[in-house]
């Protein structure tokens, strides 16, 4: 067995949708919305990105940016027209899915719609060249993908540590109802949360750009797979969700190398399924119990 390219697949699959993941966990810990518009918002960057390059520049950082920044509008546009009408509403976890449900799937055909059902292509942001490390071959693509999640990952922990905004969004992870007392505008920082966590899905939708080409429904299997990530990880939990995010993408590594990517999905619910027969929480076990009242 090639251990090597299994583990090298492994990290890059775990990289891209441990994004959505943290960004679902995120979503739900700070505002109690399981958030299922992530795949609207992965298209949405995509399209963003591919339309910078069609018609202003094809400059890999600025192509880059671009993709990050509309999917960081993307989460604007789904907390001002989801989370602020509906969070104080009853039900409104069941109401906050079922609407966020809808405009992914509604998003979907209106990509189709308006960009046709041929697939877009973005250009190559990191090159040809490849190095030997150790022994093993790194390509461009695969160091880039690994350097710019890591990155990503430091930034927004680093914003949430060290701003202000940041602060604010721990509270509400830590226990919403006392941060909405001390003041803490839930309204404001949700617009912040969604930003934040859609640019995580933008950047998402960047790299998974240089395997996979952008397409109206490219965002459904990032979805399920993100959000599957996060229920295994434990909802809540950062640190649950990259080490689910590890061990789904050695799954799908495995899978893909024994069996055909045919089986991916399957293994994968099933590594799930006991897993969550086992740890109903999740592999963390860290569910806010404010949330479960």
């Amino acid at each position: 067995m090639d251990l090597t390219f299994v583990l090298t697949n492994a990290i890059i699959v775990a990289c891209i949708y441990g994004l959505i993941a943290i960004a679902v966990s995120i979503t739900w810990s700070s505002l109690g919305l399981i958030n299922l518009a992530y795949g609207f918002i992965f298209s949405f960057a995509g399209y963003g990105a591919w339309m910078v390059a069609e018609y202003l520049t094809e400059n890999p950082f600025l192509v880059a940016a671009s993709g990050i920044a509309v999917g960081a509008l993307g989460g604007v546009i789904v907390c001002l027209t989801v989370f602020i009408p509906l969070h104080d509403k009853p039900n409104f976890t069941t109401r906050g899915m079922i609407a966020t449900l809808a405009i992914s799937l509604i998003g979907s055909q209106a990509f189709l719609m308006y960009f046709g059902p041929r697939p877009k292509a973005l250009p190559e942001f990191f090159g040809f060249w490849k190095i030997d490390f150790l022994g093993i071959i790194l390509t461009s693509d695969k160091i880039g993908i690994v350097v710019c999640s890591i990155l990503m990952l430091v930034v927004v922990v680093f914003w949430m540590r060290g701003s202000r905004r940041g602060l604010e969004i721990r509270a509400m992870m830590m226990n919403p109802h006392a941060a909405a007392i001390v003041g803490i505008g839930i309204r404001s920082t949700g617009i912040y949360v969604m930003a934040m966590t859609g640019a995580m899905a933008g950047l998402a939708a960047i790299l998974l750009s240089q395997t996979y080409y952008i397409s109206p429904f490219s965002g459904l299997t990032p979805l399920i797979k993100g959000v599957s990530i996060a229920l295994c990880g434990g909802l809540g939990s950062v640190q649950g969700a990259v080490i689910a995010a590890v061990l789904l993408g050695l799954v799908e590594a495995l899978t893909n190398k024994f069996l055909g990517g045919q089986y991916v999905l399957m293994t994968q619910f099933l590594v799930i399924i006991a897993i969550l027969i086992v740890r109903p929480r999740g592999i963390s076990g860290l569910l806010d119990k404010a949330r479960e009242q």
